[in-house]
């Protein structure tokens, strides 16, 4: 029976490393992801495969795409290395960097590491805007429904897809808010983390109300904050049982879906951003049967 990689349902780690690889030698995919699924237990390290890496193995996995082109003003989003994600869970830095040598290793050739992002968590699972993180995110058996695969779709139960992006804060643009337009900005109260009856329209909280769509949209997310000198921001992870509610999200927050823009672009942008399938356990290991392998 396949389950879900479990790092996908436990709460944050205090610290992470997330690694992005785009194709090299496609010759060597098999070997290289056999080798990776022997390394990743699915909790310390969670694994993605992308559209790229899925057609290069002339693959298909319903649902999975590459990440859409996203435009509204002042906003620009690349698209990140897109054949593999590795999300690194742990509290030990040095013991992360390690195991983020090892994968590298294992996934070459077939795959040519690009980036990596180290996140950690700040102030008991808050922004580094000092807001509240992930406040309405599912639980339990609502936290499975909405970001695992289910049984109706037997060649993938058990298996999800994220959402990666990278935000980048100007914290100078933010620090100069009145707090009474930061809380309106978020739709919150920093000082309690209370929902603000009377905030506009265009405040985060009710730009994304997931109960808002029809059908509902639903996603978990396992966000963390990420800093590389003076710079800053958050690394957005959503995971769901499919894009769709990242997608209607998205769309409401650009202004696509009725004009309005949401606010939290006052001060932070999206610069980067990609699709993965994250596959299931068999075993203890990676299933990587829905790829041919």
């Amino acid at each position: 029976m396949n389950t879900p990689q479990p790092g996908i349902l436990l709460p944050v780690p205090p610290l992470a490393r997330y690694l992005s690889f785009s194709l090299g030698d496609t010759t060597r995919i098999g070997e290289c992801l056999r080798a990776l699924s022997n390394l990743a237990d699915g909790e310390n390290m969670v694994v993605g495969f992308g559209q790229s890496l899925v057609s290069a193995l002339n693959s298909n996995i319903p649902g999975l795409k590459s990440f859409p082109l996203i435009t509204a003003p002042g906003l620009s989003i690349e698209r990140a290395p897109e054949a593999a994600w590795v999300w690194l869970r742990g509290d030990d830095r040095g013991e992360i960097l390690h195991r983020s040598r090892r994968i590298t290793q294992a996934l070459s050739p077939a795959l040519q590491f690009e980036e990596s992002m180290d996140a950690f968590t700040y102030a008991e699972g808050r922004d580094l805007s000092g807001y509240e993180d992930g406040t309405e995110n599912p639980i339990g058996d609502e936290a499975i429904k909405s970001a695992i695969v289910g049984a109706d779709q037997p060649q993938l139960a058990g298996s999800s897809f994220v959402a990666a992006q990278r935000w980048r804060h100007n914290f100078d643009r933010f620090e100069s808010m009145p707090k009474a337009e930061q809380d309106n900005t978020i739709g919150r109260r920093q000082s309690d983390n209370e929902e603000l009856d009377d905030a506009p329209e265009s405040a985060h909280v009710k730009r994304t109300a997931q109960e808002s769509f029809t059908p509902e949209a639903f996603v978990l997310r396992r966000s963390m904050p990420w800093a590389e000198g003076n710079a800053g921001g958050l690394m957005f992870v959503a995971f769901g049982a499919s894009f769709y509610a990242f997608e209607a999200i998205l769309n409401r927050m650009t202004g696509a879906e009725d004009g309005i823009v949401d606010a939290l672009f006052k001060f932070t942008q999206p610069v980067s951003g990609a699709y993965f399938w994250c596959p299931a356990l068999r075993d203890g290991k990676l299933d990587l049967t829905p790829l041919g392998l």
